[in-house]
């Protein structure tokens, strides 16, 4: 005949668990969603100067110099919209 050891149920009293005082809050504010799409227009906006450019190869001032400016400028965007603190 087997016999069955039974232990005691940990008591409430041990775990710690702490209430939920507030809802979760959204990890970004609503002016960072904003300069999000801004930044993603703005990149495309790069793309489009750049394809604008009718020079050989794409070697000509919009394809060379002002489109790459305004596609890294929606990026810098991008950076500064996730960094910036939610208010």
């Amino acid at each position: 005949m087997k016999t069955e050891t039974k232990t005691a149920p940990k008591s409430a009293a041990h775990t710690t668990t702490a209430p939920l005082s507030r809802q979760s809050e959204m990890p970004f504010g609503r002016i960072n969603y904003l300069l999000m799409i801004a930044g993603v227009g703005v990149i495309f906006l790069g793309f489009i100067i750049m394809s604008f450019d009718k020079t050989e190869f794409g070697f000509g001032f919009l394809g060379l110099t002002l489109g790459p400016i305004v596609t890294m400028a929606g990026f810098l965007l991008e950076f500064v919209a996730i960094l910036r603190k939610p208010v």
